[in-house]
Order: structure tokens, then sequence, then C-alpha cells
């Protein structure tokens, strides 16, 4: 069974651990540099199984400090959104509705907030399997951000 929490300073090692998995999917940080993204959230869920974390998600509003480029592209955009920083499943959880799960709760609070879910997938290097799952939950390409040796679409779920 598969309890959802939220996170805590605590469990950024494994937050750390379980990102590494996703590179260069999910981008890479270091345990201080999570510990801040963590300060900046306004949703952050991790996923347990048996009291070991395996997958979490990290969520923003607009408008905060966080120096991310991509979220950069969605506060120039739009004025309200919840924003996926990351969603990050570890190798030997994933393909069993964590990340669904996850997510079903993200999408209950942009619902208490009316607000739509911002997220990017990397197109260079491919994320193919990102891009399905994001497809599969709602999520319609509203652009892409072409950037030095990277490229991502970006996507909403209104």
């Amino acid at each position: 069974m598969i309890n959802v929490r939220p996170l805590n300073l605590s469990d950024v090692p494994r937050m750390v651990v379980i990102n590494e998995q996703g590179l260069p999917g999910t981008g890479k940080v270091s345990e201080l540099e999570m510990e801040d993204v963590l300060s900046l959230c306004e949703t952050a869920l991790g996923a347990y199984q048996d009291g070991v974390l395996v997958g979490f998600v990290l969520c923003l509003l607009p408008q905060t400090r966080y120096a991310s480029l991509n979220y950069a592209w969605f506060n120039q955009r739009y004025t309200e959104f919840l924003y996926v920083d990351r969603v990050a499943v570890a190798d030997d959880a994933r393909n069993n509705g964590v990340g669904t799960l996850l997510y079903e709760r993200v999408f209950a609070h942009a619902d208490a907030l009316n607000s739509p879910v911002a997220a990017e997938v990397s197109l260079r290097p491919p994320n193919p399997g990102s891009i399905r799952f994001h497809e599969r939950h709602g999520f319609d390409t509203v652009g892409v951000f072409e950037q030095k040796e990277k490229a991502v679409t970006m996507m909403v779920r209104s």
C-alpha cells in the first residue's frame, strides 16, 4: 500500500537519490538546492511504501524567487498556475501508479485553487515516457522552450 503525505526536510536525501534516478529529465540538484525548492513549494508530496519514500512531486505558485528558466517561462505567460517543478519516482517503483497517485493529489489541490497545472517535459534530450504520462493525465502542449543544448515542451492541464 502506498501512502501520500507532505514532504519535510528529513526526506531531502532520499529525494535527491530518486531525482538522480530520473536524470536527465528531472534536472540535477544538490541537497541544498532541493531543500531550497522544498521551502518555496505550495505543495510538496511524497509517496511512501512501507515507510520508504518511492516518489515525490514539488509544486510552486507563480512569482516566487525560484530561478528556473522553465518556471520563468510560465510566469511570463500566465498569472495563475500550479507549477510542477518535478515529479520523480524511484526506479524500482515505476509503472505501479505512484506518479498517477501523486498527480491526483496535485490536481485536487489545483482545483481547490481554481488554477491550471503547468509542467514541462524534456524534448532534447527526449523523454517520450514522460510526454505520454503527461498527455494521459490531460496536459496539452502550449509551447516549446529552446535553450542551448536543451529543449522542453511546455504543458498545461486546465
